[in-house]
């Protein structure tokens, strides 16, 4: 029997050796990947997304975490598309044009790959035409925006509007960063904001299932 709670709480603890070790020992006793991804993997990520949320550990520590992940979807990643797993759903991340920072959008990344999305992540400074063109040529679900400056939050509403202007009408948008707030993402037409990234996995899977 595989030892998914061993998998799980290497990653909580960011062991990156560990868990490669346990997860090689799991593939090795013939546990199928999509069972390692949600038994331990995903399962030890859910954990270190509450305990952020609750500010019981803070950014080094979830980066540490999703690091020790990371490591671990490397192994299985292959497995999964061998097997013909599907993630839960496809989304295209970024930090809007004219904004460099990239932490917070990094941290959303690690945690929706963690929550079992698949993630297009075009980096920072993104044009809305880039967005449009990652979700249509992804098909992608959802698109996630970030903005730590408060001249930079605006570009969001150009992002929703050219994703509408695409045709892309199924695709979710949800924004998110320090200035951002619900009622802005209200003002602009998104359909989702998330204070933080554990909120964003949260606000990801309400979104798909709407």
């Amino acid at each position: 029997m595989a030892d998914l709670q061993g998998i799980a709480d290497a990653l909580i603890a960011g062991q990156r050796d560990e868990i490669k070790a346990k997860v090689q020992q799991a593939i090795d006793e013939g546990t199928g990947p999509e069972t390692i991804l949600n038994g331990g993997l995903v399962a030890g990520m859910a954990v270190v997304g509450q305990r952020f949320k609750a500010n019981e550990i803070y950014v080094p520590e979830v980066l540490i975490s999703a690091r020790a992940m990371h490591a671990g979807m490397e192994m299985i990643e292959p497995l999964l598309t061998a097997a013909g797993v599907e993630r839960i759903g496809k989304v295209v991340i970024g930090t809007v044009k004219g904004d460099l920072h990239d932490i917070g959008k990094n941290l959303v990344g690690m945690m929706l790959r963690g929550g079992g999305y698949e993630v297009v992540d075009l980096g920072t400074d993104v044009s809305a035409e880039q967005f449009a063109d990652a979700a249509r040529d992804s098909h992608a679900n959802m698109i996630g925006m970030s903005a730590l400056l408060t001249t930079t939050m605006p570009y969001m509403a150009k992002v929703v509007e050219m994703v509408k202007q695409a045709g892309l009408d199924h695709v979710r948008a949800m924004v998110g960063g320090a200035p951002v707030t619900a009622q802005f993402a209200d003002e602009i037409g998104a359909d989702g904001y998330a204070p933080d990234a554990a909120s964003a996995v949260e606000l990801a899977q309400r979104l798909g299932a709407s």
